[in-house]
C-alpha cells in the first residue's frame, strides 16, 4: 500500500513540475531575426528616418541590405520596417547609432533615453555623429559594404581603425551627462571620405544631450588625454619633429574659495621621436611640445567655458567641496568664470630616428 502512495505521489510532483516550467515558446531563432550592425537616425519637421545597416548571409556570400522608414517615433519605425521584413528586427547587436547634425543640434535627450529605457539596445553601442546628409552617407556604406561590411565599427575599435585623435563615447554616457551638473561628453563627427571610406571631422561638444560646439582632431587628442586616453597619439612639432604619446597621466589641484573655483592641472606626457626634419635637440623638441600643447590645451578650455560645457568633467573634480544646490549653478555661476591653468610636460623616452640625424 505504501508503495503505490509514493508511486503517485512522485507522479503527482512531475506533473506539477510540467506545469510551472514556461519553455522558451517566445522565442524565435535567429534565422528569423535581423541583426543591423549600423543605426542611422536624422529628424526634419519633427519626423524621424531611420536607416539600418542589415548584413544577410546568401549562398554566394554576405550582402548588406540598406533599409531605411520614415515616422514619428523611434519604435514606430522599428515595428513598421520588422513587419514589412520575413524577419524580425533585433537592435540588441547593434555596434554604431549615426545621427545626422542637425539633429545633434536639436537634441538627442528623447531618443537616448527611450534606448536606456526599452533596453532594446546596448549601452554600450557607440554614438556618432554624421557631417553630412545621413541617406547620402549610407548610399555610400551600401557601395563599400561589398569590401568590408564592419569596417565603419572597425574605425572606432580600439584594437582596429581607432586612434586617440577620435573621441569614443557609448550611448550609456550620453545618458549619464543628459542630467548630470557637472559632466558633459564629445561625439566623434564622420563622413564619407574622398580616397578613404570614413573621413574623420574631429569632434561634437555635447552638452545635455545637444550639440553647442565643435572640436578639432588636434583638439580631440587633448580631451582624450585627459581622460587618459591619448596612448599612440601622434603630434607634429613646429615642422621639427613628429613625436608619439607613449603614456600619459594627469595630476590636479583644486581650491575652492570665496565663492571661485581654481583648478591647476599638469598633464604629464612620455613621447618618443618617431622623425625630425635637420639637426634638432631632444630639448628644443621637448619645449617647443609643450608650448604648443599647453597653448592649444588653454585655448580649448576658454571656449568650452563659453559653451558652458564641461566635457573634461573638471566639475566632478568639485563635488566634494559644493552643496548640491551649489552644483547644480555648476555651469552657468562657477565653471564659465573659474581660474583654470593647464601645464604640458614632456618626458622624451628615447631620441628614435634623432640619433641618427644627429650624427
Amino acid at each position: 500500500m505504501r508503495k503505490p502512495m509514493i508511486f503517485v505521489l512522485k507522479l503527482l510532483l512531475f506533473i506539477a513540475g510540467l506545469l510551472v516550467l514556461g519553455g522558451c515558446w517566445d522565442n524565435k531563432d535567429i534565422n528569423h531575426r535581423s541583426l543591423p550592425i549600423i543605426m542611422g537616425v536624422s529628424m526634419q519637421d519633427d519626423k524621424f528616418t531611420v536607416y539600418l545597416d542589415i548584413p544577410q548571409v546568401t549562398q554566394s556570400g554576405q550582402t548588406i541590405d540598406i533599409v531605411s522608414y520614415t515616422g514619428a517615433t523611434l519604435n514606430e519605425i522599428v515595428d513598421k520596417i520588422s513587419m514589412n521584413m520575413e524577419s524580425e528586427v533585433d537592435l540588441l547587436h547593434l555596434k554604431v547609432i549615426v545621427v545626422d547634425k542637425a539633429y545633434a543640434e536639436h537634441g538627442l535627450k528623447d531618443s537616448i533615453s527611450s534606448f536606456m529605457r526599452s533596453r532594446e539596445i546596448s549601452a554600450k553601442t557607440i554614438v556618432v555623429i554624421c557631417d553630412e546628409d545621413l541617406g547620402y552617407f549610407f548610399k555610400r556604406l551600401n557601395v563599400l559594404s561589398n569590401r568590408e561590411h564592419t569596417f565603419l565599427y572597425d574605425f572606432f575599435r580600439k584594437n582596429a581603425g581607432w586612434n586617440p585623435q577620435i573621441a569614443d563615447t557609448r550611448t550609456w554616457q550620453i545618458f549619464r551627462s543628459i542630467d548630470s551638473y557637472t559632466r558633459d561628453v564629445a561625439l566623434p563627427i564622420v563622413k564619407s571620405g574622398k580616397t578613404t571610406a570614413i573621413e574623420s571631422m574631429g569632434s561634437a561638444i555635447v552638452k545635455n544631450g545637444k550639440m553647442v560646439g565643435r572640436l578639432s582632431p588636434e583638439e580631440t587628442l587633448i580631451f582624450n588625454a585627459f581622460n587618459g586616453a591619448s596612448s599612440q597619439g601622434k603630434i607634429e612639432v613646429m615642422d621639427h619633429a613628429t613625436v608619439k604619446i607613449v603614456d600619459n597621466t594627469l595630476s590636479h589641484q583644486t581650491s575652492f574659495a570665496n565663492g571661485k573655483a581654481s583648478l591647476t592641472s599638469t598633464i604629464n606626457l612620455k613621447v618618443t621621436i618617431l622623425d625630425t626634419k635637420g639637426v634638432v635637440s631632444t630639448d628644443l623638441i621637448g619645449q617647443e611640445l609643450e608650448e604648443l600643447l599647453t597653448t592649444r590645451c588653454n585655448n580649448m578650455i576658454k571656449r568650452l567655458q563659453k559653451y558652458e560645457a564641461d566635457i573634461l568633467g573638471i566639475g566632478q573634480l568639485f563635488r566634494n567641496k559644493l552643496t548640491r544646490e551649489q552644483l547644480t549653478r555648476w555651469r552657468t555661476d562657477y565653471y564659465p568664470s573659474m581660474n583654470i591653468d593647464v601645464k604640458v610636460q614632456s618626458i622624451i623616452q628615447n631620441m628614435g630616428n634623432l640619433k641618427s640625424s644627429a650624427s
